[in-house]
């Protein structure tokens, strides 16, 4: 029955989807209290999240009902999108600014009581764990930057037409919103650290290869991008009714404590049919590491932690007093070796793939210490150095991918050097990686010999020098075209160094036939 009322309802095109979603958008842009694309996609991902919630309870209300047993809103009465936002000529101007922002107000069944905002963000779970939390999470964290409640009536009354009910719309709409993700990235520049390129996340997740029944883990979660790909992929390996409960529940867990990467991840995993995210908006490093157990730890770690941050002394604590530094990244990858399972009888340890700068290779001093524990305690079994330009043009940073696992210490590490384009000296914003051009790696992945791209290093010649990782590919000309700007500099400096000294030993020479 609930079937039929879904077919029933006008499916709308992803022309129209894309139209209506450009049309919310345009309506915001006469709006001043929005500037630029940075506010209007947080605003229009709240509105989405409650119209995304109401048609959800609608149809488990539904069932509920047909199944005789009873149903609780997450949302009562009347802060429910069909009480306040679903008629198009329901309140707008300041009656509506005044509703959602104000702390009182005069709600739109007449009574006075908390405004929307301020409802929304006391929520609390029976439980401790279920949507009320998410929902009062996402909005103390979330401001109405809109001033008109009349142009925020008209982008209501669009919205208002996405039937979310319909799984081939919400696919769609996933796909779209990826998009303005992207849109969004660009749009922040510098402060853009929250987008990973979708095809290193696809390549990362295609070499981790998560398998229905493992859970998998992002630290620094974002906005998503590694959770949505990992659910599609495990998706892929649903074959009964019972393998989507699994994926459904604890098959996927995130960290993210920035309120709109938050917000922007719950709804992109939303959006892609996870039905009840598990993000933690806490801190993923304010838990000391000798307090995570077993319990705590996981099958797969896939991430692009922050790098170049500095985390609050406090935080610092967390970790062994000869491993505490303020590169973030080095606290994350610690974090990762600890969250990783260990090997118990038949089960293999846990795995990871994560994004980490060229710093992390070459540092030393507690970098080297920490890379000595994850050659001795870890696999450290794969090192894919990217080239010039793929986080173009938010950071210059060269990176690079770290795969490894808790099989056992590290006997050698292969090398694997993805090259450019014939032709090209960087990646651009226009003209990014594409996951195809990982397919010769993903290829050899699982057949192993040395070529012109790859080769291996016994992992005792590594921690015999310094536990440097930062090694160059032996089968490679140099080409400075692809050289950091640095790097050729200091090369410059380096030869007219060598110059000086031998123009200085020709001068003596001459000096003494002179004399």
């Amino acid at each position: 029955m609930v079937r039929k009322r879904q077919s029933e309802l006008p499916h709308t095109t992803a022309q129209q989807l894309g139209s209506l979603i450009k049309s919310a958008r345009d309506i915001m842009r006469k709006d001043k209290g929005l500037n630029g694309d940075l506010d209007r996609l947080p605003m229009l991902t709240w509105i989405m999240f409650l119209k995304f919630l109401d048609d959800a309870e609608q149809m488990r209300e539904t069932e509920a009902t047909l199944q005789g047993t009873r149903f609780r809103h997450a949302i009562e009465p009347p802060y429910r999108w069909r009480d306040w936002a679903a008629k198009e000529d329901g309140i707008t101007g300041d009656e509506l600014i005044a509703f959602i922002n104000q702390d009182e107000t005069i709600r739109p069944d007449g009574t006075r009581g908390p405004g929307l905002f301020a409802y929304l963000r006391a929520l609390q779970g029976a439980d401790g764990g279920d949507r009320r939390d998410v929902v009062a999470t996402v909005f103390k964290g979330t401001v109405n930057r809109m001033q008109s409640g009349y142009l925020l009536r008209d982008v209501l009354n669009r919205i208002n037409t996405i039937h979310f009910t319909s799984s081939e719309e919400i696919h769609t709409l996933g796909l779209l919103y990826e998009s303005l993700l992207k849109e969004m990235r660009d749009a922040a520049g510098d402060s853009g650290e929250f987008y990973t390129p979708r095809s290193v996340v696809r390549f990362i997740v295609a070499a981790t290869d998560p398998r229905l029944g493992e859970t998998v883990l992002d630290p620094a979660a974002g906005t998503g991008g590694f959770l949505v790909e990992a659910f599609e992929h495990l998706k892929k390996q649903c074959k009964r009714a019972e393998d989507h409960v699994r994926l459904q529940k604890a098959s996927l867990l995130g960290v993210e404590a920035k309120p709109m990467p938050y917000l922007l991840c719950q709804m992109n995993l939303l959006l892609h049919g996870l039905e009840s995210p598990e993000i933690d908006p806490g801190n993923a490093l304010r838990v000391p590491l000798r307090e995570i157990g077993d319990r705590d730890r996981v099958d797969i770690i896939m991430t692009n932690p922050p790098f170049g941050g500095e985390e609050e002394r406090g935080i610092l604590g967390n970790f062994p007093d000869d491993k505490q530094t303020t590169e973030t990244a080095l606290l994350f990858l610690q974090l990762i070796m600890r969250k990783l399972r260990r090997p118990v009888r038949e089960q293999k340890g846990g795995r990871c793939g994560m994004v980490v700068p060229n710093g992390t290779l070459f540092g030393d001093g507690v970098c080297a210490r920490i890379k000595e524990e994850l050659l001795k305690e870890f696999n450290l079994h794969t090192i894919v150095r990217l080239p010039n330009g793929v986080f173009a043009p938010y950071t210059s940073i060269p990176t690079n991918l770290l795969f490894f696992d808790r099989s056992g210490p590290t006997k050698e590490t292969w090398y694997y050097e993805q090259p450019l384009p014939e032709g090209r000296k960087s990646y651009t914003k226009t003209q990014p990686l594409q996951f195809e051009e990982f397919a010769p790696c993903i290829a050899w992945w699982g057949n192993r010999v040395e070529n012109e791209r790859t080769w291996k290093v016994p992992a005792a010649e590594i921690l015999t020098n310094g536990c440097n990782l930062d090694r160059k590919n032996p089968h490679a000309k140099e080409d400075i075209t692809h050289m950091p700007p640095e790097q050729i500099a200091a090369d410059i400096l380096k030869k007219e160094q060598r110059i000086a000294e031998i123009m200085a030993n020709i001068h003596r020479l001459l000096a003494k036939e002179a004399g």
